[in-house]
């Protein structure tokens, strides 16, 4: 049962179709989408499964980006997503704004903890916690999604590059 999660699109088409063309093959149940959407042309491309979004910090048409997202089918979360996905708790920020990164972390109420805004593509647990930054789609050295099987315990993943 995988997740794809993404982050830091910033408006790129022709990343962002390629990061879809990778995700197809993985046959999620839904996408998270971590901030710096960037377009909204962006969530159209995601319309064909569940896909979470929280905006970023150069995401500054929120109404834009909201409506796009809404006619695409998916959920806007605004700064912070709150989700539970088949038993497991997860937070969705883009980690632009100080100390909520930490805090979500330390807070131990959630099983997985996604963030983006750093580009740099990691993950690490923090007690019971996972923590994934899938990377970035756009302005990064190498562009990375990150997939999830929240079937399995612990908790698998991995980043995988898109080209």
């Amino acid at each position: 049962m995988h997740l794809a999660v993404i982050s830091d699109t910033h408006g790129h088409i022709l990343n962002t179709k390629r990061a879809v063309g990778v995700i197809e093959s993985f046959n999620p149940i839904a996408v998270l989408h971590c901030g710096d959407i960037g377009s909204a042309e962006i969530p159209n491309l995601f319309a064909r499964w569940p896909t979470h979004y929280v905006i970023g910090n150069v995401d500054s048409t929120t109404t834009k980006l909201e409506t796009a997202i809404k006619k695409a089918g998916g959920i806007y979360h605004h700064n912070f997503g709150d989700i539970t996905m088949h038993g497991k708790r997860i937070a969705l920020l883009h980690s632009h704004l100080p100390n909520v990164l930490e805090s979500t972390i330390e807070s131990k109420l959630f099983d997985i903890v996604c963030y983006g805004h750093t580009h740099q593509a990691e993950f690490h647990t923090n007690q019971q916690t996972l923590v994934v930054n899938p990377g970035a789609l756009y302005r990064a050295k190498t562009h990375t999604i990150a997939i999830l099987d929240i079937q399995e315990m612990p908790i698998s993943a991995w980043h995988v590059d898109i080209g």
